[in-house]
């Protein structure tokens, strides 16, 4: 058992690191290639803070565990917000764009649905996956474009906002070193998400509890600790700048992406039916602590503290539901 639990630990650590190295790799060679910094935060950045989430699922899928795939997207979706938001924003309150009321959480809401009614005859194929997939593609164009339109607006603005963003990763010159990081850390996220899932799996037979207890818990908040863990340090220095547009984008990226790229490689069937196992459930969970910001938000864009102990206290009573249900 203890084995088990250092070499999931581990595995996280492969997990965070293998993300950090491709994104520094992969954003320092886009620099270097010429590619603006709009395109590095829209692609290379976004697909970073998602690859825990993406290698762990499609690991998963390959490996037949459908609900350690499924239970990690949706626990993520719901540790982001009701988790990390919530936790943010007890340290200090969080003021957002009016776009992420009107824009931004109303696609959020649209894509969990869709989800959800994929889900209902128990089974994600992989034409149901190539739509969602396409999803994203046209996600991140819509992204670029918007982009493309605020800096047209506020060109200053932006552009100081997005060198910071790319100064942030840590800009590496050498090509050599730019393909080594994005090497190491693809090699790095695939042993760590394997490492993640065996032992997790290990860990579930032990104790007697099932894959969708495991993907929505331990591995849930496991690829969402580098968010944890950067909004908590940022709130602890009162540079709160953390958007809560990019906690949504990030929800929205796990469903059509990690979702769609899984169920591609591998229909996802959801064992003993999505309504008899439960899963609606915790789908109805996502979609409520999903909608939980817009209600907070509608008057005064802002997350208080208040706030942020409501989302929280909703976590740990889903978590508490988790294990009395298991």
């Amino acid at each position: 058992m203890e084995l088990n639990i250092l070499l999931c630990l581990i595995g996280f650590s492969l997990l965070y690191y293998g993300a950090e190295w491709l994104v520094k790799g992969s954003a320092s060679l886009a620099k270097s290639l010429g590619v603006t910094p709009i395109v590095i935060g829209l692609t290379v950045v976004a697909f970073g803070t998602s690859a825990p989430e993406l290698v762990v699922s499609v690991v998963s899928s390959i490996q037949n565990k459908s609900m350690i795939a499924v239970g990690n997207v949706v626990g993520s979706n719901i540790c982001n917000i009701a988790l990390v938001l919530g936790i943010s924003a007890l340290f200090q309150p969080i003021t957002s764009d009016k776009s992420v009321i009107k824009r931004d959480i109303p696609i959020m809401l649209f894509i969990s649905l869709y989800l959800l009614l994929l889900s209902l005859d128990s089974n994600i194929g992989r034409i149901e996956g190539a739509t969602l997939f396409c999803g994203i593609i046209l996600y991140t164009f819509f992204n670029y474009y918007i982009s493309l339109k605020k800096t047209d607006k506020h060109p200053a603005i932006d552009t100081d906002s997005l060198n910071l963003k790319v100064e942030d990763v840590n800009h590496v010159s050498s090509r050599y070193k730019q393909i080594v990081f994005i090497i190491l850390g693809i090699a790095g996220a695939v042993a760590g998400a394997k490492l993640v899932v065996d032992s997790a799996v290990k860990i579930m037979h032990v104790l007697g509890v099932n894959e969708k207890f495991i993907g929505l818990t331990i591995v849930a908040l496991g690829t969402s600790l580098p968010e944890l863990a950067t909004s908590v340090v940022a709130a602890m220095r009162k540079q709160m700048d953390i958007s809560i547009g990019n906690l949504v984008g990030s929800n929205v990226f796990n469903i059509m992406s990690v979702i769609g790229t899984a169920a591609l490689v591998r229909p996802i069937p959801i064992p003993g039916g999505f309504i008899e196992s439960g899963l609606i459930i915790d789908y109805v969970v996502m979609m409520f602590t999903s909608f939980l910001p817009f209600v907070m938000m509608r008057k005064t864009l802002t997350i208080t503290r208040k706030d942020g102990f409501i989302l929280f206290t909703c976590y740990l009573g889903y978590i508490v539901y988790l294990i009395l249900k298991t």
